[in-house]
């Protein structure tokens, strides 16, 4: 048996996506060496082989969760649902009480012992996405019933976006529009989904008043307010308010149509959060334009080949958490490309499977393990067929 021959048959499911996974990962490897020069100068004295080295550890035990998940029956991850979200809500609530605090929230968890951190919002992302999915796929013949369908899952999804806005409001705004999104496509009924949004809305609303009258409930609403002020006021910003943004700015305008070539980024020796938030800036600027549209491209064709899933998949649970992983990586690379084309005041959102991390990598990684799950169990439903 030949190598290739071994390698599809170790890979089961759609082969687009398997190559969709690689190429972002060599993407990000070549990226993040270019874009990590600023965090190895403040940090190391201007090495960055050590960061390259954790951040390539990192992502080949990512492509192993991910070759683990596939292999997983993906109905496994419905009943592990509850579970999972009972977890979440605890590790969020640990997360505002003993979390680490940087910058003035608290969105870390340090693992007594060891010093490892991680983001408890990643965990709970996707464990309400599955939660939903499980929700909406085991009562599609009561879905338009409100006490037995809609309470059930309104609770759980605001109780989650609270308490990541609490920290981290962009990823909670991202996953609560894919929430939506997915009642929408399960046909929960019109008039429950307005309601979930009017309460969200309120939510939000009474966040930022009770931030503006006591920031130490909520010390994050200040950031929230100076955000969209300088987003949408910038001439009255002060310059180190706009700095992250204008370095994308430069970048982005230095890259041209074809770029500077591989290295040669100027901004990565000044841009703050190269390597994660602003890393798509470094990469037009050493690739152009014609490299940001690729990427797009690349993100875009995945969201395609998930849609396939979607009509694909005989069980409801499969296109559910098929659309709602798909949809989440899919808003959060748009919703880095907009900041960093100024489109969108900063998030603090990365790219998906090419910024450096290290949970929000991981946590990737399990999404798309799963996405692969449930394409294996399609390919093994076709070839019965046939």
């Amino acid at each position: 048996m030949n190598l290739s021959t071994r390698i599809a048959t170790e890979l089961r499911g759609d082969r687009v996506l398997w190559a969709i996974i690689f190429i972002l990962s060599l993407v990000s490897m070549v990226a993040v060496y270019s874009a990590v020069a600023n965090l190895a100068y403040r940090n190391s004295g201007g090495a960055v082989s050590g960061y390259i080295i954790k951040h390539g550890v990192i992502l080949g035990f990512g492509l192993v969760v991910i070759y683990i998940g596939h292999l997983l029956a993906y109905t496994k991850y419905s009943r592990w649902a509850p579970s999972m979200l009972v977890i979440a809500i605890l590790l969020l609530l640990l997360t505002q009480v003993f979390g680490t605090d940087i910058n003035g929230a608290r969105r870390w968890l340090t693992v007594p012992g060891i010093g490892l951190t991680f983001q408890s919002s990643d965990f709970a992302k996707l464990a309400l996405i599955l939660f939903v999915a499980r929700a909406i796929g085991s009562k599609q013949d009561i879905i338009k019933d409100f006490k037995e369908a809609f309470v059930p899952i309104i609770l759980p999804v605001l109780g989650i976006c609270l308490l990541i806005a609490l920290s981290d409001l962009s990823s909670a705004i991202m996953l609560f529009v894919v929430c939506i999104l997915m009642m929408i496509v399960g046909r929960v009924a019109m008039q429950y989904i307005f309601m979930l949004i009017l309460l969200g809305i309120s939510v939000f609303s009474i966040l930022v008043m009770v931030g503006s009258k006591y920031p130490n409930l909520v010390p994050r609403a200040a950031t929230w307010e100076k955000r969209i002020e300088t987003y949408f006021n910038p001439a009255a910003a002060k310059v180190d308010d706009r700095r992250q943004i204008t370095g994308a700015m430069i970048a982005i305008a230095n890259g041209g149509v074809i770029g500077v070539g591989p290295g040669n980024s100027t901004q990565r020796h000044t841009l703050y959060s190269a390597q994660s938030d602003f890393i798509y800036s470094i990469i037009v600027e050493e690739y152009g334009a014609l490299g940001g549209v690729i990427i797009i491209g690349i993100y875009l064709l995945l969201f395609v080949r998930v849609i396939r899933l979607v009509t694909r998949s005989s069980k409801a649970f499969g296109a559910m958490v098929a659309f709602g992983l798909g949809l989440s990586l899919l808003l959060q690379a748009f919703l880095n490309i907009a900041v960093n084309l100024d489109l969108l005041p900063v998030t603090g959102l990365t790219l998906p499977l090419i910024s450096m991390g290290g949970t929000s990598t991981l946590f990737t990684c399990v999404s798309l393990g799963i996405l692969m799950s449930v394409s294996k169990y399609i390919e093994a439903m076709t070839a019965d067929a046939s």
